[in-house]
């Protein structure tokens, strides 16, 4: 089959490897038919790295997938071939501590998509997967929206992780896919005012279709004074959706006394600062978010019943032969783009 792999920094080709056979009894093949690029995969591309996760090249990288069932394993009851599944990237062990405290996200014995060291990712034709990652999506759902289930779980779990209820006052810092997420969510939550910053004009747009209360570029404008301005005693949850210092500390400022920061973000450096005078006066609660756990069902169903509508989420769409101009694309915020999606077909 064919598979497009990481072989440098900004480097990809596509090159011929072995279709993944059937080993385990659970084991289930799946022919891609979609894949949505995540910041995460860019990172990969851009620095060769995350933290201490590095690529051993060749590489192929890619987890916010969908596609058809080709064959599965002799003990696999909930599938059959023909049918049409989202991908849950996780395949944990469901044994250790954590998932046995209902902490999948955090399994001692995590094996990821797309991660160096654990799973190669699914920028390639087939795949294999654990039936426990295979979620059959009803005939409503394009595989789009079952690709883009991933991250929409991510702002789901983020959502639920902050205590967001009704009426509560949000700012969403970075308004890629993880901040429209969390958006999407948090609306569903019954946030009342909802402030975006992002540099990108055309996500900002976006935001505001989506019923942002503004959305500010903070190249050409104070995000703090302006919402502030507007939100005199300050906003009682702000999502870090964007991995910059800059956002950091504008959440900080932009808090309520006794609210709460979630950190969504990956940044490209090791160590976050924070104004200890501030968090501590304010006793600001810090909060990260880790991936998601137990969310790709419900964000499924949410989009299923029309209660989440993902449709301005995917703004250019590549073959899979020009998978690398799709990665240059997001990895230089060019044109606009919020999701770069592959088809296979």
């Amino acid at each position: 089959m064919k598979a497009i792999m990481l072989t440098g920094i900004r480097q990809m080709e596509m090159k011929e490897i072995p279709t993944p056979l059937i080993i385990n009894d659970t084991d289930v093949l799946i022919k891609m038919k979609r894949l949505g690029v995540c910041g995460s995969d860019v990172h990969y591309y851009n620095t060769g790295r995350i933290g201490d996760q590095i690529v051993n090249y060749p590489f192929p990288v890619g987890h916010e997938g969908a596609g058809q069932v080709e064959k599965i394993g002799p003990a696999v009851r909930s599938l059959k071939p023909g049918d049409r599944i989202a991908i849950e990237p996780a395949m944990p062990c469901f044994e250790c501590d954590q998932c046995l405290e209902g902490r999948h996200h955090t399994c001692r014995n995590l094996k990821f998509l797309g991660c160096p060291g654990q799973a190669a990712g699914c920028l390639s034709e087939y795949i294999l997967m654990p039936e426990s990652s295979c979620i059959r999506i009803s005939d409503e759902l394009s595989y789009d929206q079952a690709a883009i289930s991933e991250p929409l779980a991510i702002g789901v779990y983020a959502v639920k992780q902050s205590g967001q209820s009704k009426g509560k006052s949000i700012g969403i810092l970075g308004f890629g896919p993880i901040g429209m997420s969390v958006m999407l969510a948090a609306k569903q939550h019954g946030a009342e005012n909802i402030y975006v910053s992002d540099k990108i004009k055309e996500r900002n747009e976006i935001a505001l279709k989506l019923g942002a209360v503004s959305a500010i570029n903070p190249d050409n404008e104070n995000v703090v004074s302006s919402i502030i301005a507007k939100e005199p005693k300050m906003l009682d949850i702000v999502f870090e959706c964007c991995g910059q210092q800059e956002a950091i500390d504008n959440a900080v400022d932009l808090l309520k006394p006794g609210g709460k920061l979630m950190i969504i973000g990956i940044p490209e450096f090791d160590r976050w600062s924070f104004s200890a005078d501030s968090i501590r006066r304010k006793e600001i609660n810090i909060i990260n978010v880790r991936r998601q756990v137990d969310c790709v069902l419900p964000a499924l169903e949410m989009m299923t019943d029309g209660q989440i509508d993902v449709s301005l989420m995917p703004t250019h769409r590549f073959p899979f032969a020009d998978t690398k101009a799709a990665f240059d694309l997001v990895a230089g915020y060019k044109d606009g783009v919020m999701k770069a999606m592959i088809d296979f077909d």
